[in-house]
């Protein structure tokens, strides 16, 4: 066959040559691209200036990439991520407080809780740039020692593994049923083996949501995180057209629109709902694994993602509540799901009931995997600090994930419903995490050069004034609570 190559003697020495110079060329298209450097930390102007950085970077190890980087979620799917680890379990214990705060202050500190929560969201990834951080506890670390990211870690552990098992008390109460509540399988098939709590809310764990606990990255849940914020829309859509429909056939009764301090058990009250509302917007512990998997990431394009998530959840928040408690005023439960096994009291009320609980299972078991993520990367950098990053070991990850889910599963069967869980976790872990923590590490960044505006100052300082006071007034009812 006619060649225009030749063959080449074993012995013959080859020199090989770029044509054109095409990796040195200015072409964005053809350059070498280090991680960091995508990042804004390191910015070489051509490959040359590599050498400048072999204290910062092994050209061994960086990728050649051609054209634009493509890996990543977009700004939606890290929307979904993030709003989901925002709207969980919480959002069923709001209506439970507008009984206790009223509508008027009720609604005012759903709409402050979540500004307040969206600015430390900013500050974090501020500082999480500027400290090179790829995780919740490496920029404590970086700001405030070892002793504070320890601190914040064991935090993250006891919030997320709380809200978890709070997932699966509502599962349980939901289909099961509870002492004072039918729950779905009752209603449809009779008594049966669903009766037992135990063993129904372990065939779901085996058969749901070990499988999506055991992916390896955060970016692999964006698809069903934006499928469990859909079935959250549905739940609102759904409580809020009912509670509309009989406000104006005059079926609902006049709702409280202040607090009642008429008693001691009313304060008492007050004072512990009050951590359960600072722990509605909790998400600060997935917000560096959801950076850090954003296509072209910026601070700017983060704090976009920040804002669209406040806005939804805050809607969200509000309508729930409002809806929630106007249906039932003082018969809401803490649970306001196990309020709907009764007639609604409008046509088509029991399928409209079922709609609310399954899909309400369903958007649980779907936002399950993004917490339990954020628990097992912390539980992981705890325990085996220094070791390869935790997908690169999937015997590792597969470990951790049946060890958290076996935990998580015995402490559903030991805690008695999710007000319990929320009033301690919401004056301690969750009020730490989304306030206190932030507020120091922007305070303290500040004396070492950072430059903050006297409106980030004065933020700062009444975030840390707020988690103290939140966490002293939680812990205080919560325990005078449990004495009585």
């Amino acid at each position: 066959m006619d060649s225009n190559y030749s063959a080449l003697s074993k012995d013959s020495d080859v020199e090989l040559k770029v044509k054109d110079q095409i990796l040195g060329s200015k072409n964005e298209s053809f350059r070498l691209i280090s991680q960091d450097e995508e990042q804004g930390y390191v910015k070489p102007d051509n490959v040359d200036d590599l050498e400048a950085h072999d204290d910062l970077l092994d050209f061994d190890n960086l990728p050649l990439i051609f054209g634009e980087n493509k890996l990543g979620s977009g700004i939606y799917g890290a929307v979904f991520n993030l709003t989901t680890s925002i709207i969980g379990a919480g959002i069923m214990a709001l209506p439970a407080t507008m009984k206790v705060l009223g509508l008027v202050l009720g609604v005012i500190l759903i709409f402050l809780m979540g500004i307040l929560s969206e600015i430390s969201v900013e500050l974090l990834v501020r500082f999480t740039i500027h400290c090179k951080a790829s995780s919740y506890g490496e920029v404590v670390q970086a700001s405030l020692g070892r002793i504070a990211r320890i601190l914040s870690e064991i935090c993250i552990i006891l919030n997320n593994a709380g809200v978890l098992v709070v997932y699966l008390i509502i599962m349980g109460d939901v289909l099961s049923g509870s002492i004072r509540h039918m729950g779905v399988f009752d209603q449809w098939l009779g008594h049966g083996m669903w009766d037992h709590r135990k063993l129904l809310v372990l065939i779901i764990l085996v058969l749901f949501l070990a499988p999506l606990c055991a992916l390896d990255k955060i970016d692999s849940l964006s698809l069903t995180s934006a499928a469990s914020v859909a079935l959250a829309v549905v739940f609102v859509l759904v409580a809020f057209t009912v509670a509309f429909i009989k406000l104006v056939e005059g079926k609902i009764e006049a709702p409280r629109m202040t607090p009642d301090f008429g008693s001691k058990k009313a304060i008492l009250d007050l004072l512990v709902v009050i951590p359960i509302m600072s722990n509605a917007y909790v998400c600060h512990f997935n917000v560096q694994p959801i950076y850090n998997e954003l296509e072209g990431r910026s601070p700017s394009k983060m704090n976009r993602v920040g804002r669209i998530t406040t806005v939804i959840c805050v809607l969200v928040y509000a309508s729930t509540a409002i809806a929630g408690y106007l249906l039932f005023g003082k018969d809401t439960e803490a649970d306001v799901l196990t309020n709907f096994d009764k007639d609604l009291g409008i046509r088509f009320s029991t399928a409209l009931n079922y709609i609310v609980r399954i899909g309400y299972v369903l958007h649980l078991i779907l936002v399950f995997p993004v917490i339990h993520f954020s628990l097992r990367q912390t539980v992981d950098a705890m325990l085996f600090e220094g070791s390869a990053p935790l997908h690169e070991s999937r015997k590792r990850c597969l470990t951790l994930t049946i060890v958290l889910l076996g935990l998580i599963y015995f402490g559903s069967t030991m805690i008695p419903n999710i007000w319990t869980a929320f009033k301690f976790t919401g004056a301690t872990t969750a009020v730490s995490l989304g306030f206190t923590f932030p507020a120091l590490i922007a305070l303290k960044l500040s004396k070492e050069g950072i430059n903050l505006s006297f409106g980030e100052k004065l933020v700062s300082w009444f975030m840390l004034i707020l988690a103290i006071i939140v966490s002293v007034a939680g812990v205080t009812g919560n325990v005078y609570s449990i004495k009585s």
